[in-house]
């Protein structure tokens, strides 16, 4: 019965995956089959926490929301009075101490989306990235078995991850009265984008073989055409025109999966 009720938690967390975060969901499926089982409920966690803050007006409620999952952070982390939820459930089995750690700093850092207040300065935006983006893609090479030594490599792919869907977004995030950008002059925005491409390609170099850091990078796929396009032609951000041919994106995500690195 276990095996059947977490087969069914994995098919729920794919389901919402695959409904709100279509990328990270092509991603797990080009992982191995073993890896979906801790790829999805973390993707799953993420769109609940992302989408948290956007399902009522009323910041109050959005806090609480956040706190609804810091909570159940704490619960698995405890391993005890671990509450009954279709995302939570299965983090038991993939989540200690220092995962659960790292995840709520991604919760704190997705306060920024209740309130209209922008980045204060760049080290603002970075340590969003970073908290978001970037940790979770360490949390899931690190529950897949990546080493502790391929931390920054793994943070320097999520970081260029993490700006170029930031970048895709910018249109959304604007129309929903949000300011996305520290500067949103066309030259600051090539920069955020070649500043993405460098973090990309210094983790790229140095990231470790080995199938589980293979499937956590996976959705990096599109990232250096993303933002390789927004640094050439910055205009395309706001224009909402970061668009990746659907022939050429299944190759990359292919190679992807076969190089092991993006």
């Amino acid at each position: 019965m276990a095996k059947i009720v977490s087969e069914g938690n994995i098919a729920a967390c794919a389901a919402l995956v695959q409904r709100a975060d279509p990328d990270r969901f092509r991603a797990a499926m080009a992982a191995p089959v073993a890896a979906r089982a801790v790829l999805f409920p973390l993707y799953a966690l993420n769109v609940e926490v992302s989408r948290a803050p956007w399902v009522t007006a009323e910041p109050m409620i959005a806090e609480m929301r956040l706190q609804w999952w810091r909570d159940a952070l704490d619960e698995v982390s405890c391993g005890q009075g671990v509450r009954r939820h279709e995302v939570v459930t299965p983090l038991v089995g993939v989540l200690d101490d220092p995962a659960c750690a790292l995840l709520d700093r991604l919760i704190l850092a997705r306060r920024w989306d209740i309130y209209r207040d922008p980045f204060e300065e760049e080290a603002a935006f970075d340590g969003f990235i970073e908290d978001t983006a970037a940790g979770l893609m360490w949390v899931a090479a690190r529950a897949l078995g990546a080493p502790a030594a391929a931390e920054a490599a793994l943070r320097n792919i999520g970081y260029g991850q993490g700006v170029a869907a930031w970048l895709r977004a910018i249109p959304a995030l604007e129309r929903a009265g949000r300011k996305p950008l520290v500067d949103g002059r066309p030259n600051a925005v090539a920069e955020l984008a070649q500043k993405g491409l460098h973090r990309l390609a210094r983790g790229r170099a140095s990231v470790p073989r080995g199938p589980g850091v293979a499937a956590a990078i996976l959705p990096s796929w599109d990232s250096a055409h993303i933002l390789a396009m927004a640094a050439a032609q910055p205009g395309r951000v706001a224009d909402g025109a970061l668009v990746c041919g659907a022939a050429g994106s299944a190759l990359r995500l292919l190679l992807c999966r076969l190089r092991g690195r993006p």
